[in-house]
């Protein structure tokens, strides 16, 4: 049987569908399950620039970081890389879906370019994750957050968030409908390829295969994970990586990616 609160909220969802109290009326939902600091939701889609659907932190922390989010730090993002390559319907947590050494790059930590880190905020103590699949090549995260401070969500919390997903995925789908067929949707727009944003923050510097290793290293893979993504050996990706670093003058993973970062706030 389900709990009037939940019943009310699910009403309410339903009502909201279309308008702007659509994002805290997904949020009063989930609340019915586990509590939370903050919450977002985008779609997403390998061709196109990401579409927020739902802003539910920026009354907390510093709207840049958002927009360099927006201008391709998404691209390290481990719930974007979930969605575009097919990720199923359902809930994850953050350390589900990153690289193995994602929680050691400077992107899980970053209060430039994660708009969910900041001082204000504090920094995040976990994110768990709806990926749902819409229409059209896009799929949505909707992203829930705690904050330092906070515990990680247990078992049951988690267990009570994922029954949650036929509905979240419906309301999700219906709201996408409404953003593209609405009158004031602002339909995504095309973006550089993937390809094109990395070199551009590189220039001509690097070969295409260090190329290939430095968008690993960024999006949070050790030297033995780059290796099985591209099917050579871990010498040559410490090789790679060593090149690199000294082609663009720099001694550090943390370099690298203010490089990357220095691009996308320009």
């Amino acid at each position: 049987m389900i709990a009037d609160g939940t019943a009310r909220a699910i009403a309410a969802l339903i009502a909201a569908a279309g308008r702007s109290g659509y994002g805290p009326a997904l949020d009063a939902l989930t609340r019915q399950a586990a509590g939370f600091d903050m919450s977002c939701a985008f779609a997403f889609n390998p061709d196109q620039s990401p579409v927020l659907i739902h802003d539910g932190y920026s009354a907390t922390v510093d709207r840049r970081a958002l927009r360099t989010y927006l201008r391709g730090a998404y691209l390290l993002d481990p719930f974007y890389s979930a969605c575009v390559s097919g990720c199923s319907e359902g809930l994850w947590r953050m350390r589900d879906l990153a690289p193995d050494g994602f929680y050691d790059s400077d992107f899980a930590w970053s209060r430039e370019v994660h708009p969910c880190i900041s001082d204000q905020a504090g920094t995040l103590v976990e994110e768990v994750g709806f990926t749902i699949p819409l229409h059209d090549g896009f799929a949505a995260t909707y992203s829930l957050m705690r904050n330092r401070g906070g515990q990680p969500f247990d078992a049951a919390e988690f267990a009570a968030l994922a029954a949650l997903t036929p509905i979240v995925g419906a309301s999700l789908r219906q709201q996408w409908q409404h953003h593209i067929h609405g009158t004031d949707a602002n339909p995504a727009t095309p973006r550089p390829d993937t390809e094109l944003v990395f070199q551009q923050a590189f220039g001509a510097l690097l070969t295409p295969a260090q190329h290939a290793v430095t968008k690993l290293i960024l999006r949070g893979h050790s030297s033995l994970s780059i290796a099985q993504n591209l099917g050579i050996a871990e010498g040559t990706v410490k090789i790679h990586r060593s090149n690199i670093y000294r082609r663009l003058g720099i001694s550090s993973q943390s370099e690298l990616f203010q490089i990357f970062i220095d691009h996308l706030v320009e």
